[in-house]
Formats: C-alpha cells, sequence, structure tokens
C-alpha cells in the first residue's frame, strides 16, 4: 500500500480491512487470519473463559501493513479492535501511538468505512498539518 497520512482498520476475528488514503486517493488491503476459528466462543461444558484470544502472527501482519500511517482508527464490532490496541501497545508501541481513535463500528461496505474515517479526520484535519 502506498504511504498516505490516515488509515482506518476495520478488524473482527477473521480478517482486517485497512483503508489508507490522503490527496484524493484511497488505497485497500486485507489482512485474512489465516487459522481462524469458526467461532471464537467455546462450546458448552468446555474448560476456560469461554472466548478464543487473537493469534499473534494475525496482529504483526495487521501491524505491518499500518506502518506508514501518521494517524490510525480502529474500528470493528467486537473484542478485536481492543486485542489489536492491546497487541499494539506491548509489541509495537510506535504504532500505538498513532492511534487516534478506537469506535465500535458493526459490518460496514468498504464505501461506509471510508466515509466514517473521512467523517472522523475532518475536524483533526482542520487542526493539525499533515506531515510525514
Amino acid at each position: 500500500m502506498a504511504e498516505h497520512f490516515h488509515a482506518v482498520v476495520w478488524i473482527d476475528h477473521r480478517k482486517a480491512e485497512i483503508y489508507s488514503y490522503g490527496g484524493g486517493d484511497v488505497d485497500h488491503g486485507t489482512v485474512r487470519h489465516c487459522n481462524a476459528a469458526r467461532s471464537i466462543h467455546h462450546r458448552a461444558n468446555a474448560m476456560g473463559a469461554g472466548h478464543v484470544h487473537e493469534d499473534g502472527a494475525y496482529l504483526k501482519a495487521v501491524a505491518d501493513a499500518l506502518h506508514a500511517a501518521r494517524e490510525i482508527v480502529v474500528c470493528g464490532p467486537a473484542a478485536a479492535k481492543d486485542e489489536l490496541v492491546k497487541w499494539l501497545a506491548d509489541h509495537a508501541p510506535q504504532i500505538r501511538a498513532r492511534i487516534v481513535g478506537v469506535e465500535s463500528l458493526d459490518h460496514p461496505t468498504g464505501g461506509e468505512i471510508i466515509a466514517f474515517a473521512k467523517k472522523y479526520f475532518a475536524p483533526k484535519d482542520r487542526m493539525t498539518p499533515q506531515v510525514f
């Protein structure tokens, strides 16, 4: 993906949709979890807390896709977005420092994700310069 100032990542336990944009163009990439379980919850009578945690290799691949963005918003329908932010704080603090927001967003289309990001970043763009 090209280097753009803004990025929005929509993540769940199966895939991460990453959109970076700036200067009128948008780049899109997808990171898929290669071993994603069909269900993230354990069956009845199973040991454990009942939730399968995200794989570090999957989260690292998402972090690698976000390395060039200067402002990032993370969104998604459930806990995967929070697990990504926590993983970044522990393993990639330089990327975590560039996250400007974490928002709940169910299952939008690509166009809806871009519209959300542009609306989200609009007030910040007026107040901060966009310089690499």
